[in-house]
């Protein structure tokens, strides 16, 4: 992961270096009034860089495709932005698969977050705590105030030290190496200014956290934890590494939560449900994983019992045992009927025993309450897939895509379907998409090359391609320009 992160955030602030230059070169012109750091960085020149980095992202880092995690996490990031001033743009959270507790935000409102962040927090105001601060740190625009900060100084060096910060964000090591190797003084400079931010994101996170209705301690609760992990460790943890924590902004949060109001908030099935999710699907082996959730129930040491049947579940399910975890997802739908976690699994388990009549119309039903709800539509458009409904899954995709065109799992799911249906033309035309989607764009114009070749007569298709060609060259030379 550290070749990987690391390639995508040198490509990108060498981008950045070329921007500071332009800045620089304009700094006698007025800034837009009432626009943070406007005068280094634009916002619409923010958000195509931001594109630019989540499609590199998309191509090398271990993010996970994964609709109910996503569906948990934009949840939860929704409710914080909702709260928040100076929301430019719509937020995109994702999530890594790494078991590192860390969480990091850049150009465009993307925020990262890491599996060991979700696995490692005890409740839901902790984990909606580190959202709020990266949350934050992007309506403050503390990337664009840095590159402001150092207009004097050479592109070369504010390309490695606002790189070697980012780096940082997203793999520790890596990135504390590369601040390591950089001019000494202008190094020191560069932690004076991520601490200040730290402290700013700190107050305005705190803020947006209990005006969301999440309790305002979350944020010096999680501080405690992270703190208590690495008192007596050597190597200091990711989420310390990225974000300096002395004992003073600990005692800071616990001191500015306490002039909120007292909030009482219950635990949060759906965190757990989530937690058991990360555990089950990305942690250790299935037959560990049956050990401790078994163990777990046997002792009724969890919050929940559900989130704990729900993990077992997930867990036989992945030891090849489905007729087991039917039985406990069964019983979990009972209970709660709606709930997307169970009928996901329940999909699952459906598709694995060949049974799919009943899960099919489970999720048809939801859908029509829900319309395009992620977690329902791309686990019907699978099943149909499964039980060769292509024109009817492939329908449900384009729709759904026409909302949410970046979902890389839609795109892989059409693709099947058309594959599955030996729909060629098709085909390619989606593959082209999904390399796009990764900033690939010459291999995009090579599957659409592909496509052409088996449009025959189709001369509508034809022109459309070539359109696209064009769209896919364009979008390849605007990268190169940014």
């Amino acid at each position: 992961m550290i070749k990987t992160i690391a390639k995508i955030v040198v490509f990108t602030f060498f981008l950045l270096g070329k921007l500071s230059v332009s800045a620089a070169n304009k700094k006698n012109d007025l800034p837009e009034i009432g626009v943070v750091a406007s005068s280094a960085i634009t916002l619409d020149k923010e958000v195509l860089i931001g594109d630019a980095l989540m499609r590199q992202l998309r191509g090398q880092a271990p993010i996970i495709n994964d609709p109910l995690l996503d569906e948990y996490i934009q949840d939860i990031g929704n409710r914080l932005v909702a709260q928040a001033d100076n929301v430019k743009f719509p937020y995109k959270f994702f999530i890594l698969n790494s078991p590192d507790i860390n969480a990091f935000a850049f150009f465009g409102g993307h925020i990262g977050i890491h599996t060991g962040l979700i696995f490692n927090a005890r409740n839901e105001s902790e984990l909606a705590s580190v959202l709020a601060h990266e949350v934050s740190h992007v309506t403050q625009r503390h990337i664009a105030r840095g590159i402001e900060a150092r207009q004097k100084s050479s592109p070369l060096q504010i390309a490695s030290l606002l790189g070697s910060i980012l780096l940082a964000a997203a793999n520790p090591e890596a990135g504390m190496a590369a601040i390591s190797v950089s001019n000494a003084a202008s190094a020191q400079s560069s932690i004076n200014y991520t601490r200040q931010n730290e402290k700013e994101a700190d107050r305005v996170g705190i803020n947006i956290l209990a005006e969301a209705g999440f309790d305002p301690n979350g944020a010096s609760s999680f501080f405690g934890i992270l703190a208590e992990k690495t008192r007596h460790k050597s190597k200091m943890s990711a989420f310390l590494q990225t974000h300096p924590l002395p004992e003073s902004r600990i005692s800071d949060a616990r001191t500015r939560a306490a002039t909120y109001r007292s909030r009482n908030v219950p635990p949060s099935l759906n965190f757990h449900l989530a937690k058991s999710r990360v555990l089950a699907r990305y942690y250790a082996s299935p037959k560990r994983n049956i050990e401790y959730f078994s163990n777990i129930l046997q002792k009724q040491q969890y919050v929940f019992k559900q989130a704990a049947e729900y993990g077992l579940a997930l867990s036989l399910l992945a030891n090849e045992d489905p007729s087991a975890a039917l039985s406990l997802i069964e019983g979990l739908l009972q209970q709660d009927p709606d709930n997307l976690f169970y009928l996901d699994t329940y999909t699952d388990v459906a598709i694995e025993m060949k049974q799919y009549q009943r899960a099919k119309e489970m999720l048809s039903a939801q859908l029509v309450h829900t319309p395009y709800n992620r977690v329902l539509t791309l686990n019907l458009a699978n099943l149909l897939i499964k039980m060769e409904e292509f024109e009817t899954a492939t329908t449900l995709l384009k729709d759904y895509l026409l909302i949410n065109p970046n979902n890389m799992l839609a795109y892989e799911l059409l693709s099947n379907g058309y594959q599955a249906s030996e729909q060629k033309l098709e085909m390619h035309q989606i593959k082209a998409e999904i390399f796009a989607l990764v900033a690939a764009y010459p291999r995009a114009i090579d599957e659409l090359h592909t496509a052409y070749n088996y449009a025959s007569e189709r001369n509508i298709e034809k022109k459309r391609i070539r359109a696209r060609i064009d769209q896919f060259r364009t979008a390849q030379e605007r990268l190169q320009a940014l």
